[in-house]
């Protein structure tokens, strides 16, 4: 009868006798790009997790750096800095070290934007001249603890002046830090690294040349002590972060997405036979194939309405009788 049978539809969209659509099967085509979206997918996430992973590894890493030598004995300086040119090695940084010598105050330099418990303000930086057990002298950037915004939030109000004359200082050691291209005020720079601390100071940095060392040092202890001593300086943040747990979720997303490919094709492929597939039989799956029975769709009875077919069918049975 016209109009009764299933007419095909641009798209794979069946439109039946009733007006009602229903979508075909998904081509070969379309199963290809449904597997390739799916495989470009889960590699973005195992990409993701992979970086985070090594977020985590380094970071771990790090907090290692910070436990094994924070509270380490305190060593002459010249044992990790020997001459003027040093660097600090990776594995000794947080390092305390004894200085002896004096503060070049004239120099002092602040560091910006560096809040310290979420407080704004400035860290004081001031060169350290010390000398070495064999006769050398060297300029060491020495970060002598915090001080507030001021009034005007532009410097601080007052910043304390270091002990004057030959003083001992107990530092943690810090590689220098790479030179910032951001600008600052006269006085101020936005990174701890010596070649730009000195340049900002009142003199230039032609004072201390061929002295320098690649490496700061993080103030522990002052001997003589100060007049007025600067708030301290926190120690090292050992939280290891969230890092390990993101990886771990993107590595669940990855198994999502080819999961979900995988569930979308049984479910069809079921339909086809008249079978239903839920989630829970991908998961039943592995535990059948341990058993030696093989992954197998679990069918039920298809509930749906009567095509246009069967009711062609009814109508024909019932004229005939």
């Amino acid at each position: 009868m016209s109009g009764a049978g299933p007419v095909p539809h641009h798209g794979g969209v069946l439109h039946d006798g009733g007006g009602e659509e229903s979508r075909g099967p998904r081509t070969t085509r379309q199963w290809v790009i449904l597997a390739v979206a799916a495989v470009v997918l889960a590699a973005l996430c195992l990409v993701a997790g992979r970086w985070q992973w090594n977020r985590a590894e380094s970071r771990n890493a790090e907090i290692d750096l910070v436990n094994a030598n924070w509270s380490a004995p305190v060593v002459p300086v010249d044992e990790i800095l020997p001459g003027p040119g040093s660097v600090v090695p990776d594995d000794e940084v947080w390092q305390r070290v004894e200085l002896t010598g004096e503060y070049a105050t004239d120099a002092t330099v602040l560091l910006r934007n560096r809040p310290v418990g979420g407080r704004g303000g400035y860290h004081v930086l001031v060169p350290f001249e010390a000398r070495l057990a064999d006769g050398q002298e060297v300029v060491i950037v020495v970060d002598r603890g915090f001080v507030p915004l001021g009034s005007d939030g532009s410097a601080p109000d007052t910043v304390p002046a270091p002990p004057s004359g030959e003083v001992t200082v107990v530092t943690s050691l810090r590689a220098d830090e790479p030179p910032s291209d951001r600008g600052a005020p006269p006085g101020q720079v936005q990174a701890i690294s010596t070649a730009q601390v000195l340049a900002a100071g009142p003199q230039g940095a032609a004072w201390a040349q061929g002295r320098t060392v690649g490496a700061y040092g993080a103030l522990r202890a002052e001997d003589p002590a100060p007049a007025t001593a600067l708030a301290p300086l926190p120690k090292p943040d050992t939280d290891p972060g969230s890092h390990l747990s993101y990886a771990f979720q993107w590595g669940i997303f990855a198994i999502g997405a080819i999961g979900g490919y995988v569930l979308l094709w049984r479910r069809e492929r079921g339909a086809l036979r008249g079978e239903t597939v839920s989630a829970g039989d991908l998961l039943l799956a592995s535990g059948e194939a341990a058993d030696g029975e093989g992954v197998r769709a679990r069918k039920a009875p298809r509930d749906r309405r009567p095509t246009a077919e069967d009711e062609e069918d009814a109508l024909i049975e019932a004229q005939l009788r």
